[in-house]
């Protein structure tokens, strides 16, 4: 089983970061990391893994358990392109039975907001299978781009058959021309207590 310090080093690498700028994302010294990477520091305290994982853009689970045949979450941030785009990030198919009223077909990716980041509709430690989409296909959630960045909205269609926008807890927007559809939610988990 591969140890810590080589998966540090192999996801610095994937991320293109040299120990120096690794170093400033995390906040530690590059000597930090080149002990972790080396395996002389052996125990990270959970607030600089939690930055580290951030800091390669990789889930946490990446960066203790090494590669796993069960599919991450993407991470979800207000700026930038949808998780999925520009990357190799592969999609999961979701079975029937977990999407009866989405009759949707097709692959989709799980997301999480990435820390720090907030969504309407999807908690700091909730997870949503979001299937890329530009075209309205139902009425529903929806990852959608507008001039401000990224943003979950419940899109519907009014009355004209126009596409309105509803953020959580508020009133129904018309469409703007700096709106576009990126992925339509089709499941949803809430994280709960124990």
């Amino acid at each position: 089983m591969e140890t810590l310090g080589p998966r540090i080093k192999q996801l610095r690498l994937e991320a293109k970061l040299n120990k120096a700028a690794l170093a400033r994302r995390v906040g530690v010294s590059d000597v930090t990391i080149s002990y972790w990477e080396s395996g002389a520091i052996k125990q990270i305290g959970h607030e600089r893994l939690v930055a580290l994982a951030a800091a390669l853009d990789c889930p946490l689970s990446a960066l203790l358990e090494g590669e796993s045949r069960r599919p991450s979450p993407l991470l979800l941030k207000r700026q930038g392109p949808a998780p999925w785009e520009g990357g190799e990030a592969g999609g999961i198919e979701l079975p029937m039975e977990m999407t009866p009223e989405q009759r949707w077909d097709g692959d989709c990716h799980l997301v999480t907001p990435a820390p720090g980041e907030t969504f309407d509709y999807l908690g700091r430690d909730d997870l949503a299978a979001i299937a890329p989409t530009e075209v309205f296909r139902q009425a529903g959630l929806y990852l959608i781009e507008t001039g401000e960045g990224l943003a979950l909205r419940r899109v519907e269609q009014d009355a004209r058959g126009e596409l309105t926008f509803q953020p959580q807890g508020g009133r129904p927007t018309p469409y703007a021309p700096d709106y576009r559809l990126l992925g339509k939610v089709v499941a949803l988990w809430r994280r709960e207590p124990l």
